[in-house]
């Protein structure tokens, strides 16, 4: 090889060298931008809040209960004060077997009545009147039947049945079902109507309101030909019903056992209506509220397990790829010292062609 020939090979041995070495320079700053981005999502990992699930105990509280004939009251306070006595406040619960109540839905006829945009409303054969309005009566005090518009009469078989002190007594008793039905669902605009139901079971009459706006109102839709309406329509009734009143201020004393569990219960001590009861126990799960706890324990627990998978499958993305440009960057490892190595015998080459040239002239 000449000389000439040999610098020329040395020089494109010497680019190469320095090409691998910047690109070996560009893959270690590729791997720590890639160490980088692991390490943040490590820090993520380390981050985030592991779910725990909900405890029962949690949503368990102890109740102090006492009877009082048909009350069943329950403690919701307790503050105690200086005397050693208590400010109490407890609910009591009782069953009201006269209470108005939701009935089954019911389909009403409407007829036109005998002045403009009045009418009559039936279920069935039985005509509804207004509820607390006098009962038409006859001389004698007893229930007359009434003339419909269209000329015929009406005679309500329940009313009908009722002496003069009983129809006395059912007036009074519907002034109280209207006051009962206005304070539990409203008063309407238009009052109430009722009508009495024969239960062939108890041979006894029950009274059926409705809500007489509701029969009116222009979301109400009937039949053109029959009059009946299109869809059944909200009715009440009587019936037992849960009912509750709270008592609040109340003062108290408590007598405890010897593990301090309280085992009765004096209101008003030292008054004149002083009153002890014994005091039950208990312990009770808010499982509404348990059930929601853990429900949303469940949807946490999913989003941090789909939190991880997401985070690893970018880990293992980024290893995958230090991976690729390790491997690189041994095979410019290689390559670099297959070059070094080819250097090395050129510049030998270049030394004895300059010995020699300087031998020749020398």
């Amino acid at each position: 090889m000449g000389m000439a020939a040999s610098q020329a090979r040395f020089l494109g041995l010497t680019a190469r060298k320095t090409n691998t070495e910047y690109e070996g320079q560009q893959i270690n700053q590729q791997r720590t931008v890639l160490s980088n981005q692991s390490a943040n999502y490590y820090n993520q990992l380390l981050g985030m809040t592991v779910p725990v699930p909900p405890s029962a105990a949690d949503y368990t509280k102890t109740v102090y209960t006492f009877s009082d004939g048909a009350l069943d009251n329950s403690i919701s306070s307790m503050i105690a004060t200086k005397d050693g006595e208590y400010i109490i406040s407890y609910t009591s619960t009782w069953t009201n077997n006269f209470a108005p109540i939701t009935a089954t839905p019911v389909l009403y006829t409407r007829a036109t009545g005998s002045a403009i945009g009045e009418y009559n409303f039936w279920v069935g054969a039985k005509l509804l009147r207004k509820l607390g309005e006098a009962i038409p009566r006859d001389a004698e005090g007893k229930y007359q039947e009434v003339t419909l518009p269209d000329g015929k009469t009406y005679k309500d078989e329940y009313l009908s049945s009722l002496s003069k002190d009983q129809l006395d007594a059912l007036e009074k008793e519907e002034q109280k079902y209207v006051e009962e039905l206005n304070e539990k669902y409203g008063e309407p605009k238009d009052g109430w109507l009722v009508r009495y139901v024969l239960n062939t079971s108890t041979n006894t009459w029950a009274p059926y309101f409705v809500n007489k706006s509701t029969l009116l109102s222009d979301n109400t839709k009937y039949n053109d030909e029959t009059g009946i309406s299109q869809s059944a329509i909200k009715t009440y009734t009587i019936g037992a019903a849960k009912e509750t009143e709270e008592n609040k201020g109340i003062k108290a004393r408590f007598e405890q056992d010897a593990t301090g569990r309280i085992i009765s219960i004096t209101l008003k001590p030292g008054e004149e209506d002083e009153v002890t009861y014994s005091v039950k126990t208990n312990t009770v799960t808010d499982q509404a509220k348990y059930d929601d706890a853990m429900n949303q324990y469940e949807y946490d627990k999913h989003e941090y397990d789909q939190s991880i998978q997401e985070i690893n499958a970018k880990i293992e993305i980024i290893q995958a790829e230090d991976r690729n440009l390790e491997l690189r960057l041994k095979q410019l490892d290689t390559e670099q010292e297959a070059i070094q190595t080819e250097m090395d015998a050129v510049q030998k080459v270049i030394e004895k062609n300059t010995e020699s040239t300087f031998k020749t002239f020398g």
